[in-house]
Formats: C-alpha cells, sequence, structure tokens
C-alpha cells in the first residue's frame, strides 16, 4: 500500500450480528474525526462470524478493512490513527486493547481484570489492557473486536478459515506473519467493551477461547506452549484426589497464593478494590475453563477437520463511500 495523506485512505468498516441483532457499536461510529466520504460500514447478518466477515470483505471497496464487533465503541480517532499506521507499506494489520467500561458491574469488572492480568491471561492480557507504546507484534496482542488489516493482504491470503471461530484471526495473523508482513499493536487504538453479565456466561466464552485454541492448534495455525498451561493445570486438579504425600499439595497451594496476589496487584492497579475480591474465583474459572476448552477442543476435533460454515449471509451497507443514506 502507498503512502498517502490520510483523508484518501478508504476504511470499510465490517461488523458481524446476528440475524436481527442490535449493533450498538453504530452509536461510535457516528462520532468518527475522520472524513465522512472516506470510510463505509458494512453489516454482515449470519451465524458463522468467520464466514460474515469474509463475504463483507469480498464486498468491501476499501483500501483497508476495520474488523469490529457489534458492541465495540470506538474512539473518534480511530479512523485517523489506521490510516496514519497504514502509511507504512510493509504493514498488513493493526490494532488495539478492548477495554472494560467503567460502568460495567462489579462481577464484569472483575472479568475484565482477570483478562487484563498478566497472572490471569498470560500473553494475550495486552488486548485488554492499555499498556505500553506503538510496537511490532505478534497474534497474542490481536484481538478481531478492533483489527484492521490491509484489504490487499486479507485477499490475496484468501480471508479467515470458515473452520475456525473462535480464533480465526489468530491462525490468519500467524499465517501472514510468516510471509514477512508486519503486525502492530496500538495502546491507544482502543474500543471500550462490556464483559460477560455472569459467571456462567464468563465460563462460556473461556471454554468457546480454549476450544477455539485447539482448532487451530489442529489446523496447524500455530501456538507456543502457554496455551497448554491450563490444560495441566486441570488434570493435576483432577489427579489430587488420588494423590498420596503431602508435597503433591505443593503447586496448589503456590497457585492460590498467586491468585491472591494477582488480585491484591490488580485491584491496586485499578484502584478498584470491590472486584479485586472476587478475583481469585475468576481467576480460578478463567484457567479451569480455558483447560477444560482446549482438552475438550482436542479429543473433539483431533483427527477429523471442521467443515466451514455454508450458513446465509445478508451484508447490508449501512453507509456507502459516496452517500450517507440510512447513516
Amino acid at each position: 500500500m502507498n503512502s498517502k495523506s490520510l483523508e484518501f485512505t478508504k476504511i470499510s468498516i465490517i461488523i458481524p450480528v446476528k440475524p436481527g441483532g442490535e449493533v450498538r457499536a453504530l452509536d461510535g461510529l457516528r462520532r468518527f474525526d475522520y472524513p465522512a466520504g472516506s470510510f463505509e460500514v458494512l453489516v454482515a447478518e449470519g451465524s458463522c462470524p468467520s464466514r460474515q466477515r469474509n463475504i463483507a470483505a469480498s464486498r468491501a471497496e476499501g483500501e483497508v478493512l476495520y474488523f469490529l464487533d457489534d458492541d465495540s465503541m470506538v474512539e473518534p480517532a480511530a479512523l485517523s490513527t489506521i490510516a496514519a499506521h497504514f502509511s507504512h507499506e510493509s504493514l498488513a494489520a493493526v490494532g488495539g486493547p478492548s477495554l472494560t467500561p467503567e460502568s460495567d458491574s462489579v462481577f464484569q469488572r472483575s472479568f475484565g481484570m482477570a483478562l487484563a492480568s498478566p497472572f490471569g491471561a498470560g500473553g494475550v492480557c495486552n488486548r485488554y489492557r492499555k499498556s505500553g507504546v506503538p510496537r511490532e507484534t505478534g497474534d497474542h496482542e490481536l484481538i478481531l473486536c478492533n483489527l484492521a488489516m490491509s484489504a490487499g493482504v486479507f485477499r490475496d491470503n484468501g480471508g479467515f478459515d470458515e473452520r475456525l471461530y473462535p480464533n480465526e484471526e489468530n491462525e490468519f495473523l500467524v499465517r501472514i506473519r510468516r510471509q514477512g508482513w508486519k503486525l502492530i499493536h496500538d495502546p491507544g487504538l482502543s474500543v471500550l467493551r462490556s464483559q460477560r453479565r455472569s459467571l456462567a456466561a464468563f465460563v462460556r466464552q473461556l471454554s468457546g477461547y480454549g476450544r477455539g485454541r485447539a482448532q487451530q492448534i489442529l489446523l496447524g495455525g500455530g501456538s507456543g506452549p502457554a496455551p497448554y498451561v491450563p490444560a495441566v493445570f486441570l488434570v493435576y486438579l483432577l489427579s489430587l484426589p488420588f494423590a498420596h504425600g503431602i508435597v503433591y499439595y505443593f503447586p496448589l497451594l503456590c497457585y492460590l497464593t498467586m491468585c491472591m496476589a494477582g488480585a491484591v496487584h490488580a485491584g491496586a492497579e485499578k484502584r478498584d478494590p470491590l472486584p479485586a475480591l472476587l478475583l481469585p474465583l475468576v481467576f480460578a474459572l478463567l484457567h479451569l475453563s480455558y483447560g477444560a476448552g482446549l482438552v475438550w477442543g482436542m479429543i473433539r476435533y483431533a483427527g477429523r477437520k471442521r467443515a466451514p460454515s455454508q450458513g446465509a449471509v445478508t451484508v447490508n451497507r449501512i453507509k456507502a463511500f459516496d452517500s450517507g443514506a440510512e447513516w
């Protein structure tokens, strides 16, 4: 992509949503500090987000694709920030964190704290907090609810693997990074997204993340050792009833100590002690749910590949480059 002034960088915003679902992200898009004729918005309705994003991308007219979730609340300067990054020819993707609103409930804020904690989420914690300065990165710091990609690179590489959801962006980013393309994490390019409303919903979310990671690994999408740690810990806990000797409980004691230390640190860092009181429980649920999802995914998909979704997708162009119709 050649260097150019910001007003000529055309950006297509792509938002998947369930049929008939509310697209709350539109409220933030109306406040963009960006030339009105230089971006469009495509909302893709369907039941498979990876397929919805691919079909919308095939119809997008922009040079840059900006993927959001239906509840991603963006900052007014987001498109200007993205366009500035894409003035560099070697860049394939830029993204930033998904932050928890202060208006969320105590439970929701505790979920956000856990995900933003290095103890809670390990190497992916920067997806959920502002940390550091813009930097070259890998897929571990990028998240699909707030991710911009070169339209040319996306299409040339076949888009997302529709056998995957979630983790379709991780597999794609690993694939293009192996080709030498640059990925950037910009902490200033943030969105606000509310966390799940209940413990049960949080458990389902994290088990889904684990299952998606298992699918990505089985499809050869790349992964280090870190995703296996929660699964190993889960197996260890299940073995405790059969343990002999107090020394076998030492790892559990260490884990509980780290849970407490992580909760104290997160509460002090955020200056929000009430949700921090819930963090030892939330940390445990996060790790065990993710580990269980990973194990289940490995068992479920080992030896066979999930078929790509063939569900119907409807793409609505809410705002075109040359018109503000229906906006």
